[in-house]
């Protein structure tokens, strides 16, 4: 699913990364599990949360066989936006999927024409992408939960996409030392914690890293298709000794 910041073409990159150090049994743990673009991708036993209720709910109830239309009007955005209680499922598809470049409630993205492809149906190509997603979310437990409230097998393995410090991915005030801190600690509780970002702190170590345009640019501009270099972070250090020198 279209999700402003979403890591959808790097996935091919960094999952294999990852998965190296995921055992059979572990589950693997997404607390900013967002549009859903990486642990689609993943097998076995999952658990993604989010601390926005409405994609939370829109996602466990797609999971549990529910559909949105394919023909909202742009009255229906905004009624559904000025009555966001009345269905969260709903709530949450036309707050990304319906929305502009994926981003919430960015404005209503329908049949537009555009100078470079003519005439483009947004919302058509993201419900056609939904469909071809579905069949991978199957089996995910979808919670409505902050991070750091998220409740964790023994052992797991964690991978946080959170809000980029510096851009405008969110409009809140998420407070990056405390993200840091929690990684920390669950990296001493026995979980393995990757991190994407464009920058950490200085104990977190870079495994991959590639340039690549994106509209949640390092100068805080979204909107633009400013080239960034992406990461990938681990606190673990045997990880990195193993890692190092092959990007």
């Amino acid at each position: 699913m279209k999700y402003m910041g979403s890591k959808n073409r790097i996935a091919k990159y960094i999952l294999p990364i990852m998965l190296k150090y995921r055992t059979p049994e572990m589950t693997w743990v997404e607390p900013f599990v967002g549009g859903a673009n990486m642990i689609d991708k993943v097998e076995g036993k999952r658990i993604g949360a989010d601390f926005n209720k409405y994609i939370a709910e829109m996602w466990k109830q797609l999971e549990a066989g529910w559909m949105p239309r394919k023909d909202y009007t742009k009255e229906d955005y905004y009624d559904i936006k000025n009555n966001m209680e009345r269905n969260l499922a709903e709530t949450g598809y036309l707050g990304i999927a319906v929305s502009y470049c994926g981003k919430w409630w960015g404005g209503y993205a329908g049949l537009c024409d555009t100078k470079s492809m003519g005439l483009v149906d947004y919302q058509k190509q993201a419900y056609n992408n939904l469909l071809k997603q579905l069949p991978n979310i199957k089996g995910i437990e979808f919670v409505h939960s902050s991070y750091d409230e998220l409740e964790l097998p023994p052992n797991s393995l964690i991978y946080c996409d959170p809000p980029y410090e510096g851009t405008t991915k969110y409009k809140d005030s998420f407070n990056h030392t405390e993200f840091w801190n929690w990684c920390r600690q669950k990296e001493k509780e026995g979980h393995i914690v990757f991190v994407s970002e464009y920058n950490a702190p200085d104990d977190f170590y870079c495994i991959w890293e590639m340039e690549i345009g994106s509209s949640l640019s390092a100068n805080g501009k979204a909107g633009s298709r400013k080239q960034s270099i992406e990461r990938l972070f681990t606190p673990m250090a045997a990880i990195a000794d193993k890692e190092r020198g092959l990007f």
